[in-house]
């Protein structure tokens, strides 16, 4: 059987890690792995959270299934950072939250359920996006379609091409939208902009997928959620996908969930148990640690503030160091060019300079490491190393 099988390419950025892994050099950074870090380079467990964890464990007694909805205190909880505890759709009962396997568990329930309605075989995703979004979303058999949003050259919006795009589409199409921190490019919709993308996905009835794994690493937690709040208080259906991943620290726990917003509450019972029913067949139960850890910090007001503010200090220094990285690169280059670095926001940019050839050069001569489409990781970048860094650039982008 196996032998039937071709050889797989190994992933590009797994590829990344393992090189720089390997690197014996003193002076190597990654910027490749989308993970916070310090600046000693280490990945830490955010205090609120080993706080909730340690009291989850020494009052847990049961390893018990949770079952595949998960834990329904988690779940609230999120329903309240996500949409506010007073939207209309809270208050009238017309959202239903299910836990996942992550964020790309929640994904991937999604594009099945929008494939089990039958009412749409397509997904309009915007170009540039995250790696995994095409795999996860088409693996589910939807077809991927390109929407404009960001031209990588100019570092700039593709905004007007992207309003078209929607306003060309049938009725029912789903439309993949970040929520905040655009991965990879790090470039947002305004309000404004929003706005305008709430006004034609009402008129011309499209259905939007929003993918939510960076609240509170923007511009705060309640301006992250702003987009998702108001395309929920327009429309009557929206589909939203929810990482604890970043948020919370929680990388290794794999903790995301669906959250349903239905024209109606028994529509968003109805679609409640049909994901139930779909990853009962995937993958049976939903696992329990990480869920119960967010659970127990979200049950203690104390804590919630606790992590707030850690969450805002680490919002506060990727922020700083945009800022300190686009000056460094303006000081090298003599000029503007890198600026767009500081107004955007999340853990990530991408640089049009970086093509896969520099990238190549820029590991191997600077020891700089980046994803391979020129994704650079600010919240991977030691404020020591900010020179260092756009020095490297310099030298291997003329």
């Amino acid at each position: 059987m196996l032998e039937r099988l071709p050889p797989q390419p190994p992933d590009a950025l797994l590829a990344v890690m393992a090189a720089f892994a390997a690197d014996q050099s003193p002076d190597k950074v990654d910027l490749g792995v989308g993970v916070y870090k310090d600046e000693r380079g280490a990945t830490p467990v955010m205090a609120a959270v080993k706080a909730a964890e340690a009291r989850l464990i020494a009052a847990q007694h049961s390893k018990a299934y949770v079952g595949p909805a998960g834990n329904r205190t988690f779940a609230a909880f999120l329903e309240q950072l996500v949409l506010g505890a007073d939207h209309p759709a809270l208050v009238e009962g017309r959202v239903a939250t299910l836990q996942t396997p992550g964020g790309c568990g929640a994904l991937r329930l999604i594009a099945d359920l929008i494939v089990r309605t039958g009412a749409a075989d397509e997904i309009l995703i915007g170009a540039p996006t995250w790696a995994n979004h095409h795999p996860l979303l088409t693996s589910a058999g939807l077809k991927a379609q390109p929407m404009p949003y960001y031209d990588i050259t100019l570092g700039q919006l593709k905004f007007q091409e992207m309003l078209s795009t929607l306003e060309a589409q049938r009725e029912g199409t789903v439309v993949l939208l970040q929520a905040s921190c655009h991965n990879p490019t790090g470039a947002d919709l305004d309000p404004a902009q929003w706005s305008e993308v709430a006004a034609v996905l009402e008129r011309r009835r499209l259905i939007p997928l929003i993918d939510m794994a960076y609240q509170g690493l923007g511009n705060g937690l309640d301006e992250d959620a702003a987009s998702v709040r108001l395309l929920a208080s327009r429309l009557p259906e929206v589909l939203i996908s929810v990482s604890c991943s970043k948020s919370f620290g929680l990388y290794r726990e794999r903790v995301g969930a669906v959250v349903l917003v239905a024209r109606s509450a028994a529509e968003a019972s109805v679609g409640f148990a049909h994901l139930q029913m779909l990853a009962r067949r995937s993958y049976s139960m939903a696992p329990d640690h990480g869920a119960a850890i967010v659970a127990t910090l979200g049950s203690d007001p104390a804590l919630v503030d606790a992590w707030r503010t850690e969450l805002d200090a680490m919002r506060t220094r990727v922020n700083g160091l945009r800022h300190l990285l686009a000056e460094a690169l303006a000081a090298e280059y003599g000029d503007r060019r890198y600026d767009h670095i500081a107004t955007q926001r999340g853990m990530f940019s991408i640089l049009g300079a970086l093509t896969p050839d520099v990238v190549t050069r820029l590991a191997r001569d600077e020891h700089v490491y980046t994803a391979p489409d020129g994704r650079i990781n600010l919240a991977g970048l030691p404020e020591a190393r900010v020179g260092y860094v756009a020095a490297a650039i310099r030298r291997v982008v003329p």
